[in-house]
């Protein structure tokens, strides 16, 4: 069977606030069905975790719904966004302007240059919990380095922040 995700914003406390759906897109639920360059769901994501945006330095999570339970609690967080389906947030085509080509972990102080990657978005799965554990997920180079983002807090920025390394670690098709 395939893993399904949902895209998870958090609050500073690490509840969820809004989740999105990219089937909206004609996209399919799978982590490696969307995680392309330059498709309109992954631009509008890019867009709200811009300056311009209403989630700016946001954690975000990219849940499978074959994830581990949170801890202290029986659901994973895709499973606990079932309960409350008035959470989900419709998604309009926003585009950045190019030069917001870096993904910017202000948790652990990294960037990615997004530039490097020809046709996968590092976005998806750098964020995602619960790879490797059906049909779609990711299965490449560098899948240890998968989920290993999530629930951070990200932001699409024009420039590297200061005193921020680079995250190398690429992923293939």
């Amino acid at each position: 069977m395939g893993q399904y995700y949902k895209i998870i914003i958090l609050d500073e406390n690490k509840n969820f606030i809004r989740f999105f759906i990219e089937i909206s897109y004609g996209l399919g639920l799978k982590l490696t069905e969307h995680s392309y360059q330059n498709i309109n769901f992954l631009n509008t994501i890019e867009y709200l975790l811009s300056s311009k945006g209403s989630f700016y330095k946001s954690r975000i999570v990219w849940a499978g719904d074959y994830a581990d339970p949170d801890e202290n609690n029986s659901k994973n967080l895709y499973n606990m966004t079932d309960d409350e389906p008035t959470k989900e947030y419709v998604l309009r085509f926003t585009k950045l302007e190019d030069e917001h080509k870096y993904i910017v972990n202000h948790t652990k102080k990294q960037y990615i240059d997004k530039s490097k990657y020809k046709s996968i978005h590092p976005l998806p799965l750098i964020t995602a919990e619960g790879n490797g554990r059906g049909g779609g997920d990711y299965y490449g180079t560098n899948e240890e380095f998968i989920g290993s983002w999530s629930r951070d807090i990200i932001s699409m920025e024009k420039n590297i922040p200061d005193d921020f390394i680079e995250f190398e670690h690429m992923f293939d098709e």
